[in-house]
């Protein structure tokens, strides 16, 4: 089945439109970090499926334990990029979450589709969403423990949102534990933490073995998020504006290939289940990829907002407003400690112009401003106007 694949994508091939004279990649083959989550797919895709030979490079992925092993090796230059959460991204900008070091948003690989997971324990004493995991907490006291991936990661934020939301303070009542995503579903079996925020499919994956429920997806919290990146060094940006540019450009073709139809979602889960990649089974991949989802008690739906890679185009875009979200929460949870300089930070990470220059090769569609406005779970409305009055309008913070 893949085989095929490959073929269609090879029969496809359109002239290297950056790979000649002064547009030739400077450097021709790029190691991609990646972390064994369904929202590393375009990454493998391009890769497997051969978009990235048309660009005059190879993208080499290089499957990762933690986040933090990613950030470490983006740091020392062991990767070129990496698949990678937002809020790393800002954190090691700011040296917040690791030695400080200028670095670069490419473009958005996916948005939506991760969830939080209530242990089945809580749900069995009827903690199954934010309103009565909240009851409980106040009436059984005892600390509760919840698990993210990365302490300035996107999921760090859903989960604190989505607590702060219905009155739970993250550390008021609650320890707050970091657990590498492939290692959430071995860490609830054995009774290590209450409930956790992953991608997928380790939230799928917790119902299937029937340790966990889904109380919430990120979607709920802030519809149409962004989450993982494709990112690098601020230096890697500068010193291989083309090679930047060509892997931006395959993986943009790689998201508009899985986006393109069922089929393809269906060919795409089956690669990345392979123990190279994600190393689960297909079936706990492949439905929620389509928006079926099932919360582990017997609730079934379509979810519209499920995870899209490229919805065309308007997943990719590196908004600023996006990047901003993320700094204005880093602020709100005393992760720094003064209001930065939200707008300039985000044009110093966000390579808007860089994204633009590929996308009008692909004539993929761009907005056309940087900013964008969202309507979040708690009512507030984020546009990226006003970050720091935003940042300190929450009842709820540090």
């Amino acid at each position: 089945m893949l085989g095929a694949a490959v073929g269609t994508a090879a029969s496809l091939s359109l002239p290297q439109a950056w790979a000649a004279g002064s547009d030739k990649p400077e450097k021709e083959e790029v190691r991609i970090g990646f972390i064994p989550l369904t929202d590393c797919a375009s990454i493998v895709m391009a890769s497997v499926l051969g978009f990235d030979r048309k660009y005059g490079i190879r993208i080499v992925p290089s499957k990762e334990a933690s986040w933090a092993a990613v950030r470490d090796k983006l740091v020392n230059g062991d990767l070129d990029m990496a698949h990678v959460l937002y809020g790393l991204v800002y954190g090691l900008h700011l040296g917040v979450s690791g030695p400080k070091k200028d670095m670069a948003v490419l473009m958005t690989l996916n948005r939506n589709g991760q969830a939080i997971t209530l242990s089945k324990k809580l749900a069995d004493k009827g903690a199954v969403d934010g309103t009565s995991l909240a009851k409980l907490m106040a009436t059984e006291k005892r600390e509760y423990s919840f698990a993210h991936t990365f302490p300035t990661g996107t999921h760090a934020m859903w989960l604190y949102y989505w607590l702060a939301t219905h009155g739970v303070h993250p550390w008021g009542g609650a320890k707050v534990i970091t657990v590498p995503p492939p290692q959430m579903v071995a860490n609830m079996r054995v009774g290590n933490m209450d409930g956790y925020c992953v991608g997928e499919p380790w939230n799928h994956r917790a119902i299937m073995d029937g340790i966990g429920i889904t109380a919430a997806t990120s979607q709920e919290i802030w519809p149409d998020h962004p989450e993982k990146v494709l990112g690098c060094s601020g230096d890697f940006a500068k010193k291989y504006p083309n090679t930047a540019r060509a892997v931006i450009m395959a993986v943009l073709e790689a998201s508009r290939w899985i986006d393109a139809g069922l089929q393809n979602k269906l060919k795409m889960a089956d690669t990345i289940a392979d123990k190279s990649y994600v190393n689960t089974s297909v079936d706990a991949i492949n439905q929620r990829i389509l928006g079926r989802y099932q919360n582990g008690l017997g609730k079934t739906w379509d979810d519209p907002k499920h995870m899209k890679f490229f919805d065309d185009g308007a997943v990719n875009f590196p908004y600023l407003s996006d990047g901003m979200w993320f700094l204005t929460q880093h602020k709100r949870w005393g992760l720094i400690k003064e209001h930065p300089d939200y707008l300039a930070v985000a044009k110093q990470i966000n390579q808007v112009d860089l994204y633009r220059e590929a996308a009008s090769q692909l004539k993929v569609s761009v907005p056309k401003e940087p900013m964008r406005s969202s309507k979040l779970i708690d009512g507030t409305v984020w546009d990226g106007k006003e970050p720091a009055r935003y940042a300190d309008g929450f009842k709820l913070k540090a």
